[in-house]
């Protein structure tokens, strides 16, 4: 039977920790088919939340409460994750809120989708059947929705309809043990989650949504400031660029192949050669200015070295790119012989851009220069 663990920090939570307590493991819990887990990450509270479930776990055997390690919501998070996974032996972690904010009937919602196959859960306001609290003020309902869609486009994740969320599942082994979880960004902070949601969503092999009713906090004021606002921002556009920089860079060289193979086109048609001819060779010698500057730049952390290793994969290099030789040699006399021989460079810039240039950037990546495991 799968181990599912839910980490969830409190602190000062004296007021409502005993009633979720007892709703999880008597209400909730003997529904879902796995062996649940509650683990309280607290931060030495002063109002008797830590006696309180001290006292609990001699009622319940699989609570569990420990103290977390630094300040901040990511730390509770991340010290509640490690030791669910090396003292409890967790397979899947879910996160979750202690003041009622998740409702605890839909931790059910959430565990059987993991357990049909989904390595990523992510419990979302914005699907069919999620929502966010009526009570909220229409500034804070406005932040919530575009603040979110935001992140969504900066992130290029536009399948995804909730990427703030608190209410998420992660599988173990493959997702969560390959994230170096003491050093994402702003673990002081709520904007840690759209760092490790973006590095769950990296390594899970199916990542699903499900259907979220917001609450309103019972008890105490909401954690919801410009400050955690701002860095939750700061940390998306950050993700959104790091992660592009190695795109960014292979756009540039393949402008550079561009101008190869448009000057060596216009040559080879100069020269008397077909059409087809000239599209095909003036291809090629863009593909060697690519290999080369790709390998020594774009690609430079995984550089090709060696003579050997030289020829043998910039053989693979050619295999590979017969694709975009193809593409080119096929769809660049077709595009001339609709729009006009005086439009090439349209046609050529066209067929790079939405064909050539994905195809190249993908193959590249699975083949040629893809990194060792």
């Amino acid at each position: 039977m799968q181990r599912v663990v839910i980490v969830m920090p409190a602190w000062n939570e004296g007021e409502s920790i005993a009633k979720m307590v007892d709703v999880l493991f008597n209400n909730e819990f003997p529904k879902i088919d796995a062996e649940m887990h509650l683990l309280i990450v607290d931060n030495h509270s002063q109002d008797g939340m830590t006696e309180t479930v001290t006292k609990l776990t001699q009622k319940y055997k699989n609570l569990k409460i420990i103290q977390q390690e630094n300040k901040g919501l990511g730390w509770a998070y991340v010290t509640g994750m490690e030791y669910a996974m090396k003292n409890l032996k967790a397979d899947a972690i879910l996160e979750m809120d202690a003041d009622f904010q998740h409702p605890p009937r839909f931790v059910k919602p959430m565990v059987d989708a993991y357990l049909s196959g989904a390595e990523y859960v992510i419990g979302s306001r914005y699907v069919k059947g999620g929502s966010i609290p009526g009570q909220w003020e229409l500034l804070r309902k406005a932040v919530s929705y575009f603040g979110n869609l935001f992140i969504r486009v900066v992130l290029l994740k536009p399948w995804i309809h909730d990427l703030t969320t608190g209410f998420r599942l992660a599988k173990v082994k493959g997702v969560l043990d390959k994230i170096d979880l003491r050093n994402l960004m702003e673990l002081n902070r709520f904007a840690y989650k759209v760092d490790l949601l973006y590095q769950c969503m990296k390594f899970s092999k199916k990542t699903v949504e499900v259907p979220l009713q917001f609450e309103p906090r019972k008890t105490d004021r909401s954690k919801f400031n410009p400050k955690e606002m701002i860095s939750t921002f700061k940390v998306a556009i950050i993700l959104g660029i790091k992660d592009k920089i190695k795109f960014i860079k292979f756009a540039i060289v393949g402008g550079t192949g561009f101008i190869v193979n448009f000057i060596a086109l216009r040559l080879f048609r100069n020269l008397g050669l077909t059409e087809t001819l000239s599209w095909a060779f003036s291809t090629e010698l863009a593909i060697v200015n690519n290999y080369i500057f790709n390998n020594i730049w774009t690609f430079k952390d995984q550089e090709i070295k060696g003579l050997k290793q030289t020829l043998v994969k910039f053989f693979q290099f050619n295999l590979t790119s017969a694709g975009a030789l193809l593409i080119q040699s096929i769809a660049g006399p077709i595009g001339v012989r609709l729009v006009g021989v005086q439009y090439d460079a349209l046609v050529l810039a066209f067929i790079v851009l939405f064909l050539v240039l994905p195809y190249n950037f993908t193959m590249y990546n699975l083949v040629i220069w893809r990194k060792k495991k």
